[in-house]
């Protein structure tokens, strides 16, 4: 069995410029930053830095297993327009 190769100690959350709608989620594992925020949802820790957090006030993360694709899903009320993948908002 193959090992993931990890680099860090938490999950995080963040948004960047891109996608077809002008932002996109970004998911990686990381280390603290020193202005991050920082919770913790089920044991895993989670770092967002403060202009994601802005974005993401409001956003639910989910991780759907279906018939067209498994991962993790983004349910952001305050979005104004989404794209078809569900990875882009703006």
């Amino acid at each position: 069995m193959l090992e993931p190769n990890v680099v860090g100690d938490g999950l995080r959350v963040g948004i960047r410029g891109g996608g077809c709608a002008g932002f996109e989620y970004v998911l990686d594992f990381s280390n603290k930053n020193d202005d991050d925020i920082v919770s913790t949802h089920d044991g895993i820790t989670v770092y967002i830095d403060p202009v994601s957090a802005m974005h993401l006030e409001g956003v639910m993360i989910d991780y759907i297993m279906g018939l067209s694709g498994t991962g993790f899903k983004f349910i952001n009320p305050y979005a104004s327009t989404t794209c078809g993948c569900g990875n882009s908002f703006a």
